[in-house]
């Protein structure tokens, strides 16, 4: 007995060691500050802005992360995923010398209750779209009177895809230009293409889980899809077949997590607040998303609109988002296909993004 209980008291002690030694490290990479800017030498760029901050807007605490080379740089807004996934922290490791952040000044904002914008006495009722589209509009102000800028660029990936559209369709005088990456279109439908698509790869791999996985689920339900198959069989699938996030071989969700717990711009509770805000705001804000046909709602536009999507990109349909784009009417519009790419062409293929990027705006 004693033999036992000494037993259980060393791995009791030895967990006990390697949680702490966990939590010392994890509080090591979290100060809740960034890193300075610097160049391809280490040296800190001089002029260079990199900080975190926080304004109230939409009558409460928001956080937000700009970066610049140079703050005379147009701005962009940068509208994350999700809902609910600020992107900086997962992807600030993939970046390069070659950054937007060298020709532009960008804002990383976390939107309400997401990341550094989520507590728990957000009231749900308040994570609608009208509420985020205003939200938007009120740290578009901010950045314009700080930089003194007439209008500044709105750009948004997956989610922000949608909310940007929103945005701009009803405040296009703040706008030079919308930026749309993996642009979400019908994703009702999105979604329907992507679960026919897996299955019907699964069966010809034989890969019998992944089947047995998806034929949990029924496609033409009125509940389809269910944050229980987003967050179990879809994302998982479309990740291990190559056509969610990244389509780079290697890739893995648990990288970004490590990213995420080791980026320096957090602290220790906003990085344990990162997965409840996601969890919030998906399940508060994706019915709104996957109710919505844009090529019925939102097809005239005042302002000009470049999309920018990944060829292998079923979390949001790249077929569905060129047949969106065909419908749109506005003064100028482009569509960028990314050869090597699935749902981050910004991150997958960074240097031509941002050559792109830097493209669209030398023209307006």
């Amino acid at each position: 007995m004693k033999k036992i209980l000494k037993i259980i008291g060393i791995t009791l002690l030895s967990i006990i060691g390697v949680l702490l030694i966990g939590l010392l490290i994890l509080a090591l990479y979290s100060p809740g500050k960034l890193e300075p800017l610097k160049d391809k030498d280490g040296v800190e760029i001089k002029g260079s802005i990199s900080e975190k901050n926080f304004i109230e807007i939409g009558g409460m605490q928001q956080g937000f992360f700009i970066r610049t080379e140079n703050p005379e740089n147009p701005v962009i807004l940068f509208l994350h995923g999700g809902p609910g996934s600020p992107e900086l922290p997962m992807f600030y490791p993939f970046e390069t010398s070659e950054r937007l952040e060298k020709y532009f000044t960008v804002c990383y904002w976390d939107q309400r209750g997401a990341g550094m914008s989520y507590n728990r006495s957000i009231d749900p009722s308040t994570m609608t779209v009208v509420q985020m589209v205003e939200d938007t509009r009120q740290m578009t102000e901010y950045l314009k009177r700080r930089f003194n800028k007439e209008k500044i660029y709105l750009m948004g990936h997956s989610w922000g895809t949608y909310l940007g559209i929103k945005t701009i369709e009803k405040y296009p005088d703040n706008y030079t230009a919308f930026i749309g990456i993996g642009q979400i279109s019908n994703q009702l439908e999105s979604e329907k293409i992507a679960y026919k698509y897996m299955l019907q790869y699964a069966i010809e791999t034989n890969d019998k889980r992944a089947v047995k996985k998806l034929e949990r689920f029924d496609v033409n339900a009125a509940e389809f899809p269910s944050l229980k198959y987003l967050l179990s069989a879809r994302s998982l699938l479309m990740n291990k077949y190559r056509i969610g996030i990244m389509h780079t071989e290697g890739f893995s969700v648990s990288g970004l997590i490590k990213n995420m717990l080791t980026f320096k711009g957090y602290t220790i509770t906003e990085k344990l607040f990162y997965f409840n805000g996601s969890m919030f705001s998906l399940e508060n804000v994706w019915d709104n998303v996957a109710k919505d046909n844009l090529n019925e709602s939102s097809v005239n536009f005042k302002i000009p609109i470049y999309i920018i999507h990944g060829k292998y990109d079923y979390q949001v349909s790249q077929t569905l988002a060129r047949e969106y784009f065909d419908k749109i009417e506005a003064p100028d519009k482009t569509f960028f296909t990314f050869e090597n790419s699935a749902h981050s062409p910004n991150v997958e293929e960074p240097e031509k993004f941002v050559s792109i990027v830097h493209q669209i705006t030398s023209k307006n």
